[in-house]
């Protein structure tokens, strides 16, 4: 028997069981379709994780104020204001591996325009802090050293900010006031959407950092920052960067080599990488635990063929006594196997593809369909039903002629 009539008579016998053959697919569906839908949730959720991660920027460096230490008491990071404006000049303008360098004070206000107001983040920053970011206004300008330099009273306001407080208006040119100060809208940023951690970038606006030392924070230590941000020239000059920059603030803050640092240089695209790889493997996690409805799925293709062996035992034994020799008997069981799952698992594919699209739909959650995910599901469902579909079909090939023409 070649492999057409193989398949032929396969065909036939599925037929004939229409409704077992239907109930032994529905394990292969649901194998398949779990599979595809499970990656494409992680596929969705590691995609936007990576849209964010875009959004802070690259080769990112920030340095942090770091403890200090006064009559034997330690203060925690950041307790004691350390870093300095001059500090950020210096790591923008002297170091080779350092590209950008801005420093930043955050705080929160009351913001009002007209009779409306709205409590967002006031930061204060340099307009490098901008090519940091890789952050353009959509409306208006970015202000420039000239204004810090004066301590201007401009505002730039992010999208979700302007929203809440203008509406459909085109905030640039409008004055509102932050403490009682007027500023007046230069621009409004690019919209930025979610960070990493789940915070609304836009939900901000920034002012010249010398205005928001003089007119808003306010600082017993002059000329203090809470933070700098700094960018390294490539990825490959990220390590080198935080070499000069720890080299460079040890000597402005005199510190010796017995004592710690009084800041702490931290690598952010390292810190945003081992996000995006805890994304990943939670991705590969739930592909392999619905890969687990797949061999639930080859089990009951066992269970059912082991049953249809037995139901046609005599059938076998006819077929065997009118010259059927062993490798057709084998071919066939096989065969009847492999269609049940390749079957099942083209309907799985529609069903998971259909499932995706409803659980973003519904769900709210970013999907992503992966063609590699389809196609391992599909030749895994194949190699399912040829490693599941072997012993019966074995079984069935060495069964003795004169023992199933007997068998009732």
């Amino acid at each position: 028997m070649n492999l057409y009539s193989a398949t032929k008579v396969a065909y036939r016998s599925l037929r004939a069981n229409k409704m077992r053959s239907a109930l032994t697919m529905l394990g292969m569906i649901i194998g398949v379709a779990a599979v595809i839908a499970m990656v494409a949730v992680g596929a969705g959720a590691n995609e936007r994780l990576s849209a964010q991660i875009a959004s802070i920027g690259s080769n990112l460096i920030l340095i942090l104020p770091g403890s200090t230490t006064s009559g034997g008491l330690r203060s925690g990071f950041g307790g004691v204001p350390t870093l300095t404006m001059g500090d950020a000049k210096a790591i923008g303008r002297e170091l080779s591996a350092v590209r950008y360098a801005s420093p930043s004070i955050r705080s929160t206000a009351q913001v009002v325009y007209g009779n409306q107001n709205w409590s967002t983040i006031i930061q204060g920053v340099t307009p490098e802090f901008f090519d940091i970011r890789d952050w353009p206004v959509t409306t208006g300008r970015i202000f420039s050293n000239d204004d810090v330099d004066a301590s201007t009273k401009v505002a730039l306001v992010g999208r979700t900010a302007s929203e809440n407080l203008f509406g459909g208006e085109n905030p640039v040119g409008k004055v509102i006031r932050i403490r009682k100060v007027p500023f007046t809208v230069i621009g409004i940023l690019e919209s930025k959407g979610q960070s990493p951690q789940g915070q609304d970038q836009d939900d901000i606006l920034y002012v010249p950092v010398t205005t928001a030392q003089k007119k808003l924070v306010g600082t017993t230590h002059i000329g203090t920052v809470g933070v700098i941000l700094a960018q390294a020239v490539d990825g490959d000059s990220v390590g080198m960067a935080q070499t000069q920059i720890t080299d460079l603030l040890r000597q402005r803050h005199r510190i010796s080599r017995a004592q710690d640092d009084d800041f702490s240089v931290r690598n952010l695209s390292e810190m945003l990488a081992a996000a995006e790889a805890s994304t990943r493997i939670m991705s590969l996690l739930l592909g392999a635990i619905a890969s687990v409805s797949l061999l639930v799925g080859g089990i009951g293709i066992m269970n059912i063929m082991l049953v249809s062996v037995t139901e046609r035992t005599r059938e076998i034994g006819i077929r065997m006594a009118v010259g059927a020799r062993e490798k057709d008997i084998l071919l066939q069981f096989l065969i009847e196997a492999v269609v049940l799952a390749l079957t099942g698992g083209a309907a799985g594919i529609l069903v998971g593809i259909g499932g995706s699209t409803l659980i973003s739909k519904f769900a709210g959650w970013s999907t992503i369909v992966l063609p590699g995910a389809v196609l391992l599901a599909f030749g895994f469902s194949a190699a399912v039903g040829i490693f599941f579909g072997f012993y019966p079909a074995r079984k069935a090939s060495r069964l003795d002629p004169i023992e199933a023409l007997r068998y009732e």
